[in-house]
């Protein structure tokens, strides 16, 4: 499949998933009995029938209940920051979508290879500045990252429907503009729970806009770095008058295209397909007009990009009492049970 070919597949599942669809509707049934599993599976773990592993230290699981991106990442890192300001030794554990390692789990470094563990966790390793372990089971790489490092906190990314692994918050992450879509389960729609799994986790975070209830979470775009030399930073100013080429490959491309426009830039738009494994030609427009891509590209391209390829560090921003309610609820709920 051609990057045109990929590009009009996610174009319409999106329509379907955010727009209004005939598609959706006639996939509605087959939504139904996918939420009924997945609650049924959720409810198997609440009652006892199956038992969560309980590792030593707590457990802040950070996930979505939709399917793509919703901002998670720049939240862990916060997240990891946060807690080590506040006296933790925190650690990072999380799937290693895309990465093509053998064995699991890996121990993830800053300059390991994104393509043997992933993109996120080698992003998450170079930001965050925590140990960070991968393995598609979030327990395996919570056992394998205690047993490498002296972690009293654990921070999982995207884990929310890991159900094995046992936590003591939940903070759920919603794209603030597509919010839940058509609001119905896969194949119909972009959840991979019912929507009321929302009222039972500790915190929802909304990237972008919130609502009432939500700690609204804001990108803060630091000066574009040279993929060559991370040392070299050029303003955005340097980029305006004449256009420059925009790649994404993450859940919500349009996201970062409309950024780059609020700062002024004429973006010509190269969305990819999340997780894309970039290869040279990908980044090849037939000029050589500068090339601006997300941090979590990046990772990806360093090892064969040219000088005019930039990308855009973001920080996330959350409100004070954000993090002071998580303090109070890890002081409230977490109770280091020993793992099973």
């Amino acid at each position: 499949m051609n990057r045109r070919q990929a590009n009009s597949g996610q174009a319409w599942i999106n329509n379907m998933w955010y727009g209004r669809s005939v598609a959706s509707r006639m996939l509605a049934p087959v939504s139904w009995l996918y939420c009924l599993v997945a609650v049924l599976r959720r409810l198997a773990y609440e009652s006892g029938l199956a038992a969560p592993s309980r590792l030593p230290v707590p457990v802040i699981v950070v996930g979505n209940i939709t399917v793509g991106g919703s901002g998670k990442t720049p939240l862990v890192i916060w997240i990891s920051r946060f807690l080590r300001q506040a006296g933790f030794t925190p650690g990072i554990v999380t799937r290693g979508y895309g990465g093509r390692a053998r064995h699991w789990p890996q121990q993830v470094r800053a300059d390991s290879d994104p393509r043997a563990v992933g993109d996120e966790p080698v992003l998450l390793a170079r930001r965050s500045g925590c140990p960070v372990a991968a393995a598609p089971a979030r327990v395996d790489a919570a056992r394998g990252l205690l047993a490498h490092s002296r972690c009293d906190i654990i921070v999982a990314d995207d884990g929310l429907q890991h159900y094995a692994l046992g936590r003591d918050i939940e903070i759920a992450v919603i794209d603030g503009q597509r919010r839940l879509g058509s609001g119905r389960c896969l194949p119909a729609g972009p959840l991979r729970e019912p929507a009321g799994r929302l009222r039972y986790v500790d915190l929802v975070v909304a990237s972008g806009t919130s609502r009432r209830g939500e700690f609204a979470m804001a990108y803060l775009p630091g000066a574009p770095r040279s993929l060559r030399d991370e040392t070299r930073q050029r303003s955005f100013e340097a980029f305006t008058g004449d256009p420059v080429h925009a790649v994404a490959g993450i859940g919500n491309p349009g996201r970062f295209f409309s950024q780059l426009r609020r700062l002024g830039l004429t973006v010509v738009e190269h969305p990819f397909p999340d997780h894309h494994a970039y290869a040279p030609e990908d980044l090849d427009f037939g000029d050589s007009r500068p090339v601006l891509m997300t941090e979590k590209d990046a990772v990806k391209c360093t090892s064969f990009a040219l000088e005019h390829h930039w990308y855009i560090p973001i920080e996330a921003d959350l409100p004070p009492h954000f993090g002071g309610r998580l303090l109070t609820l890890l002081q409230r709920n977490s109770h280091g049970q020993e793992s099973a």
